[in-house]
């Protein structure tokens, strides 16, 4: 018998100075049994940072090359913004590129090395595809504070992310980057 996905409720008060964005955030997130803490918790700094109208994690899950992670649609329906977390392949964000006006990637773990081939990788539109890293160490001790019901505040400000967590204060910032073609 294969085990079952662990669903986890948060509650985030956002206040991103950067964008302008005073939310106060509640959803429910099955985290798969084969994903990281770090992962899992990627995908919530994901949604807070992207928060906007219409922002959803896409019906496929995980798993599914035809859906992204977190996906803003319009009032229409039409996919706006396509957004990946962790290191998706190269032919991914290809599709991704061809098929919303914007991709974002948010990485757990170090981008430089998908950087690097996207560059020699035929990528459509790869020069405007944003990538963020998300602080390792914010991420690690994050985890370690990983429970099935979290409530945290999340202030940015010039993409640096301060997390208060019950007693304790985290933060760690957002580093932008692009793929630069020689």
């Amino acid at each position: 018998m294969g085990l079952s996905a662990i669903v986890h409720t948060f509650e985030i008060a956002l206040n991103d100075a950067d964008r302008g964005v005073y939310e106060q955030l509640e959803f429910r997130l099955a985290r798969h049994p084969s994903e990281t803490a770090e992962y899992l918790l990627t995908r919530v700094l994901a949604y807070a940072l992207e928060f906007a109208p219409g922002l959803a994690f896409s019906a496929g899950g995980l798993s599914d090359p035809d859906y992204p992670a977190l996906e803003i649609r319009d009032l229409t329906g039409r996919l706006q913004s396509w957004i990946e977390v962790g290191l998706p392949e190269p032919a991914r964000l290809h599709k991704a590129a061809k098929a919303a006006p914007r991709v974002a990637v948010y990485a757990h773990r170090d981008p430089g090395n998908l950087l690097s081939r996207l560059r020699s990788e035929p990528t459509y539109r790869v020069t405007d595809i944003e990538f963020y890293a998300i602080d390792r160490e914010l991420l690690a001790a994050l985890s370690s504070r990983l429970d099935r019901r979290m409530r945290f505040d999340l202030a940015v400000t010039g993409r640096e992310l301060y997390i208060g967590l019950g007693e304790g204060t985290y933060s760690g910032a957002v580093e932008a980057c692009r793929v630069r073609l020689a």
